[in-house]
C-alpha cells in the first residue's frame, strides 16, 4: 500500500517504492579520474549533543564511521576525511578530526593513498590570531596528515579569511604551509556557498582576480601541489581554472550540482571527482566509473546523471546543511542505526525537505530494502508527532 506523504507544499502524495537499482560497481579504483567521497561522521547518540554548548561533547560511533569508510573503498573510491562533510567547523573539533584522521588513514587498504584528509587552523583559539600563528596551525595538521600516509588538503581557513587583508597576505601563508610540508598537498577553494565567511578569500570578492592568484599559487609550486578542490557551484569558473592549470595539477570538482558534466569534461579538460554527494551515491559513482574507465561516456553519463536530481535537494540552499541528507540517507538504507548528527544537525532541515530527499532518492531506486526505509520513516515521523 502507498504511502502519501506531503509535498515541499504540504499537499498529499502517494509514494509508492521502486525497485533497488541494479548496478554493477567495481571494487578497484577508477583509471580515468581520481576519486574522493567525503565521508559523514556518525555520533555515539546516548552522548554526542551541541559540542562545546552546555557541556557537551563530539562524541564518536567510531565502529559505524568506520564502516562507512570501508564501504566507500570497497567500491574503489578513495576516501576524503575530515572536511566539510565530516562536520569540520560545524560539531567535530579539531583534536577529534585529526584522531579520526589517523584512525581512518590506518585502516585503509592502501595505506594511505586512499585518503585525502582535511587540514585547517580550527585549533587555534584566538579569534584574531597573526598569519604566522594561522600557517603553524595547517603545519601541525599537515604533519599529522603526511605521518600516516595521507595526503593533505590543505582547506579554506576561516582564521585567514579574517586576519588577511591582501592577495600577498594569503600568499605568505600557503607558500610557508606548501614548502615546509612533508609531501604533496591538494588545496581546496571553498565558496560563500558552502560558508559565508569565506567570501572575499584570496584577497578579493572579485573571482576572475582570485583566479588570478590561485594560478599564480599553482604555478609556483610544480609536483608540490598535486591538486585542487574547488567547491565554487561555478562551472564556468571551474572549467577556467582546468584550462590555465599547470600540467600535473589535477582539478577536483567539488560541484554537487554539476559534478556530471565537470567529470565527463570538454573535449579538452575534465575534472577529476572529491565530492560530498559520493558519500551517498558511491554503488552508482563506481558503476559509472567503470564505463568511463572503458571508454564509453554515454553509460558513464545514464549512470550518473539521473543521481543529479538527488544531489541537487540535498544540496539546496542552505547548502551548509547538505549533511542532513547524507546522514537522512545513510540511516533509511541501513547504514546507520540511527539519525542522530554532530551539534544537533540532523534539525538543520525540515520534514518536508527530508520527505523530498526521500522522493528524489526512490526515483533511482536508491533504497535497498525499501521495507526497512518505510519502517524507518514511519517511526521517525512518529516520533516528531507526525502520522
Amino acid at each position: 500500500m502507498p504511502l502519501t506523504l506531503p509535498d515541499l507544499d504540504g499537499a498529499p502524495r502517494a509514494l509508492e517504492w521502486r525497485r533497488p537499482a541494479e548496478l554493477t560497481p567495481a571494487s578497484a579504483p577508477p583509471t580515468s579520474r581520481r576519486v574522493f567521497a567525503a565521508a559523514h561522521v556518525v555520533p555515539d547518540p546516548w552522548r554526542s549533543s551541541r559540542a562545546g554548548t552546555y557541556g557537551g561533547e563530539a562524541a564518536i560511533d567510531l565502529d559505524t564511521t568506520l564502516a562507512l569508510r570501508h564501504r566507500l573503498w570497497s567500491y574503489g573510491l578513495g576516501v576524503a576525511e575530515a572536511m566539510d562533510t565530516a562536520q569540520r567547523g560545524m560539531g567535530l573539533p579539531a583534536a577529534a578530526a585529526m584522531e579520526l584522521a589517523r584512525r581512518t588513514m590506518a585502516d585503509d587498504p592502501r595505506g594511505g593513498a586512499g585518503v585525502a584528509v582535511g587540514v585547517t587552523t580550527d585549533a587555534l583559539t584566538s579569534t584574531a590570531p597573526t598569519l604566522q600563528e594561522v600557517a603553524d596551525a595547517y603545519r601541525r595538521q599537515v604533519a599529522v596528515v603526511a605521518s600516516g600516509g595521507g595526503t593533505p588538503v590543505v582547506m579554506a581557513s576561516r582564521h585567514l579569511a579574517r586576519v588577511a587583508q591582501t592577495p600577498a597576505d594569503y600568499r605568505l601563508v600557503y607558500d610557508q604551509v606548501i614548502s615546509e610540508a612533508p609531501g604533496p598537498v591538494f588545496l581546496h577553494w571553498l565558496g560563500p556557498a558552502f560558508d559565508d565567511t569565506l567570501a572575499g578569500y584570496w584577497g578579493t570578492t572579485d573571482t576572475g582576480q582570485a583566479l588570478d592568484t590561485v594560478v599564480d599559487l599553482l604555478h609556483a609550486w610544480p609536483g608540490r601541489v598535486q591538486g585542487i578542490k574547488v567547491s565554487l557551484l561555478d562551472p564556468v569558473l571551474e572549467v577556467r581554472l582546468r584550462q590555465r592549470a599547470p600540467e600535473g595539477v589535477d582539478v577536483f570538482t567539488g560541484d554537487d550540482f554539476h559534478y556530471t558534466d565537470m567529470i565527463a569534461g570538454d573535449g579538452r579538460t575534465h575534472s577529476h571527482a572529491l565530492l560530498g554527494a559520493f558519500a551517498a551515491l558511491a554503488p552508482w559513482a563506481s558503476t559509472a566509473f567503470r564505463h568511463l574507465d572503458a571508454g564509453d561516456e554515454a553509460a558513464f553519463r545514464a549512470v550518473l546523471e539521473p543521481t543529479q536530481a538527488v544531489s541537487r535537494v540535498v544540496f539546496e540552499a542552505p547548502t551548509q546543511f547538505y549533511k542532513t541528507g547524507i546522514a537522512w540517507l545513510s540511516y533509511l538504507d541501513g547504514l546507520q542505526p540511527h539519525f542522530r548528527m554532530l551539534d544537533g544537525l540532523e534539525s538543520g532541515r525540515s520534514l518536508l525537505h527530508l520527505v523530498e530527499v526521500v522522493r528524489r532518492a526512490n526515483t533511482i531506486g536508491y533504497f535497498t530494502d525499501p521495507d526497512r526505509t518505510e519502517e524507518r520513516l514511519r517511526s521517525f515521523l512518529r516520533a516528531q508527532g507526525v502520522d
